[in-house]
């Protein structure tokens, strides 16, 4: 017998091959040296980690960040620029992937995107299909 305590489908708890990014929204702050990345994750079964680096517009690394076990499907965290004089065009890589310690990294899903400091606010940079 299978008992389903979730209504929605979508909302019911996968294994880690189906554990994929659905959407990545940014908020450029005013200042232009911090952006807050929020993200939109499958809900799992087992708790991803997620590694975050921003770019400019050579390829330099402007900002990283790395989640470990991530607790909850959507949460935002604030990245901060190193940066003096922020470029127009940055590119974020998203990582999702699942390793233990010893293990090889076994990454699931990968995205990136690109966006622009030229208008603080509100961005939608990814979002599945």
């Amino acid at each position: 017998m299978q008992i389903n305590f979730f209504d929605d489908p979508l909302l019911t708890p996968r294994v880690r091959e189906k554990v994929q990014v659905n959407q990545i929204g940014l908020f450029v702050y005013p200042d232009k040296r911090r952006v807050a990345v929020g993200l939109n994750i499958t809900p799992f079964l087992e708790r991803p980690s997620l590694e975050l680096n921003i770019r400019n517009e050579i390829g330099q690394v402007a900002a990283t960040l790395s989640v470990i076990e991530a607790n909850e499907p959507n949460f935002s965290l604030t990245m901060h620029l190193r940066e003096t004089i922020p470029a127009a065009q940055y590119r974020l890589e998203c990582i999702l992937y699942y390793a233990k310690p010893g293990e090889e990294k076994i990454v699931v899903d990968k995205q990136m995107a690109a966006f622009t400091m030229s208008q603080p606010g509100e961005q939608i940079i990814y979002q599945l299909g």
